[in-house]
């Protein structure tokens, strides 16, 4: 159940709802989790308009989109790292409409340390997800 976030320059994006969507489904894709509502209504991306004068490379350009995905510990191995990344970064350029932003795109994977990923007022495991997931599957 991760969480994106991207940030770019105010006017990079035209339709940023589609772009969040796109992102969050992306990565539930690569997560390869059952197509649950547990998982596809605590999948999402968020995406903040910068100022341009508020970022920078050492070059002085402003030109760049940062797409941070926070997940839980462990859920992404080598190969789906690579597949993620190659994924955000061409859905982000295909948004802003600028094939050479793949070249100015930043994708950054962080997980969430065991019992540091909350929902619903509850600091939750990997085996705390795992439980509720089952449980939704049962319900069915």
């Amino acid at each position: 159940m991760p969480m994106i976030d991207v940030y770019a320059a105010e006017g990079t994006f035209s339709d940023k709802h589609t772009l969040a969507k796109d992102l969050a489904a992306a990565v539930m894709r690569w997560e390869k989790v059952p197509d649950l509502a547990l998982f596809r209504n605590n999948t999402a991306a968020f995406v903040h308009d910068l100022p341009s004068d508020s970022l920078s490379n050492v070059a002085g350009d402003s030109n760049y989109v940062r797409v941070q995905v926070l997940t839980p510990v462990g859920v992404l191995d080598r190969d789906k790292q690579l597949g993620v990344v190659r994924e955000l970064t061409d859905i982000v350029a295909a948004a802003a409409g600028d094939p050479k932003l793949t070249e100015r795109t930043w994708v950054l994977i962080t997980e969430s340390p065991e019992g540091g990923w909350g929902l619903a007022g509850h600091a939750n495991t990997s085996a705390d997800i795992v439980a509720a997931a089952r449980r939704e599957i049962a319900e069915k």
